[in-house]
């Protein structure tokens, strides 16, 4: 391996810097920038977030696109026992307000604009006034030599490094305390707020390193999801401890990725199923990635099976994941030596190894259940996160006696022991007695002609649970509810046959850092409203 493991940020940094200073570490829209650069720009942040007054226990928000100063301050914090809030770029003003309150923030760290993202104009539209807490908002711009924009109620300035002394980094303050706050996904309610310690991190990086191989000779890492998600940190995170160059995206797209791919000789990306997508519509070539040796994909919108078989066929090597924000992402990944048909789905084996353990409860009576056999997954690793941020009661109810982690997701264990992710547990249908997985009725209604996409859901008609689909219909050819219902009779279990079709332009979505995520309760809802059940 090229690095040993350390027990901290610091430790990462230093001795790589002490050892093979002149290493590239980034590349990318700002330029090639070695491991001893990138020190000193974390010492510069250091040194800022110091003569700011930050200290042990502040939240410091970072509402930006991946860039340098995201990481440099991120590797600052983690020296003075700080918390980073990562704020997702696509957020606006009532999630910002929401995150800001609930984590007390100090300082927020923003862009002033991002392409056709105006960030400013995002914040003005927030009443400071209502937030005490917020000391001052610090504004990035490259090169700027205009007035540090306005805000009514808050103090403003530009991020400035060069205007105070860099600290050096060295031994951390308790490396065991929290470093930071990763926000779940909120949709009916406001989301939670994930505590993560920088052990946690740090030792799951290692983890990473190793399992994914990014340690080995020529690896070279594309970041293309965005540093504010769990999935993209823990993979740039991982690639710096294996100490693996890394292609550093602000912000996703799919030409430039394309291009970087090829002529940075990208051995390894993470990345969603849109992302696979898009990458793939642009390599009409046999085997347009050569250099590729993973690229590990997690599914966030519909079922991707079709299609990840189309891009497996054409050598580009697909892995399906496991993860969250509570055991860090990229947590689990199935193994090459399945066939592409199992290697593409979510699931695998924990990279902590023997270090980490799923099990599979039995929703309805809660017993532990065998293989091949669906359930809730439960997990138990060092990766564990410590907690929900001020929610004792939220993180009662997912942390067992044992240590074990309920994760709100539904699949089964091979009989090899790794794992097989089907849905959300909110997502599962429980339909004449079995427990289905959305997925398989979804995947047969795209079979028939007229059908773009489709959605399901089960609601409760005359005290049965009962399939109602959600239909995104192809405008040029003639598609009813009855045909379609009919088609299933023919070739699905009459337990999975809709009971009704209803046809939409679009799903309801709500926005997460790696992309959309379709709200199947809302669906549910426009169910039961549609049926004059609610």
């Amino acid at each position: 391996m090229r690095s040993r493991a350390q027990s901290s940020f610091s430790d990462l940094l230093t001795n790589w810097a002490k050892e093979t200073p002149e290493d590239v570490v980034f590349w990318g829209s700002s330029g090639e920038i070695s491991i001893a650069g990138f020190l000193r720009e974390c010492e510069k942040s250091l040194g800022w977030l110091v003569h700011k007054g930050v200290a042990r226990g502040d939240v410091v928000a970072i509402y930006a696109v991946s860039r340098i100063e995201w990481l440099a301050l991120f590797f600052a914090a983690a020296q003075l026992g700080a918390v980073i809030l990562p704020i997702n770029t696509r957020y606006r003003s009532e999630e910002i307000t929401y995150l800001i309150k609930k984590s007390k923030v100090r300082f927020l760290i923003a862009q002033t604009a991002f392409k056709k993202i105006n960030f400013v104009d995002v914040l003005k539209t927030i009443d400071f006034k209502d937030i005490p807490s917020l000391q001052e908002i610090v504004f990035i711009e490259d090169n700027h030599t205009g007035m540090v924009p306005a805000l009514p109620g808050v103090k403003t300035s530009w991020l400035d490094f060069n205007k105070t002394a860099p600290i050096e980094l060295n031994a951390e303050i308790n490396p065991d305390g929290l470093l930071a706050l990763f926000a779940t996904s909120g949709t009916t309610s406001g989301p939670k707020l994930v505590m993560q310690s920088q052990t946690s991190l740090v030792n799951h990086a290692y983890h990473c390193a190793k399992a994914y191989k990014l340690h080995e000779k020529d690896s070279v890492l594309l970041a293309q999801l965005p540093l504010c998600g769990v999935f993209g940190l823990c993979s740039v995170l991982a690639a710096m401890a294996a100490r693996c160059p890394i292609v550093l995206m602000d912000n996703f797209e799919a030409k430039q990725a394309a291009q970087w791919i090829n002529q940075y000789k990208v051995t390894h990306t993470f990345g969603s199923d849109e992302m696979v997508r898009r990458l793939y519509e642009l390599a009409p070539e046999a085997k347009p990635y050569p250099s590729l040796e993973l690229f590990g994909f997690g599914a966030f919108t519909t079922s991707f099976d079709a299609i990840a078989l189309e891009v497996c066929g054409k050598g580009i090597p697909l892995h399906g994941l496991y993860g969250s924000s509570e055991v860090l992402a990229i947590f689990s990944t199935q193994s090459s030596s399945l066939p592409v048909e199992e290697r593409i789905k979510g699931g695998g084996v924990p990279v902590a190894g023997s270090l980490a353990k799923f099990r599979i409860r039995d929703v309805d009576t809660g017993a532990i259940l065998d293989a091949n056999q669906p359930g809730e997954i439960e997990v138990i690793a060092p990766s564990m996160f410590m907690g929900y941020f001020n929610d004792q009661a939220a993180t009662d109810n997912v942390l067992l006696r044992d240590g074990y982690f309920r994760t709100g997701d539904v699949g089964f264990l091979r009989a090899d022991g790794s794992l097989v992710y089907l849905s959300r547990k909110g997502d599962a249908i429980r339909l004449a007695g079995f427990l289905v997985n959305p997925i398989e009725i979804e995947d047969t209604l795209k079979q028939f002609k007229g059908v773009l996409d489709t959605q399901v859901v089960a609601v409760d008609i005359a005290g049965v649970a009962k399939v109602v689909a959600f239909v995104i219909a192809d405008q040029n050819i003639v598609c009813n509810e009855q045909d379609l219902i009919e088609q299933a009779k023919n070739v699905m279990a009459a337990f999975k046959v809709p009971a009704n079709v209803f046809f939409v332009n679009e799903y309801p979505v709500t926005q997460g850092s790696n992309g959309m995520k379709i709200q199947k309760g809302k669906l549910r809802d426009m169910a039961l409203k549609n049926l004059g059940l609610q």
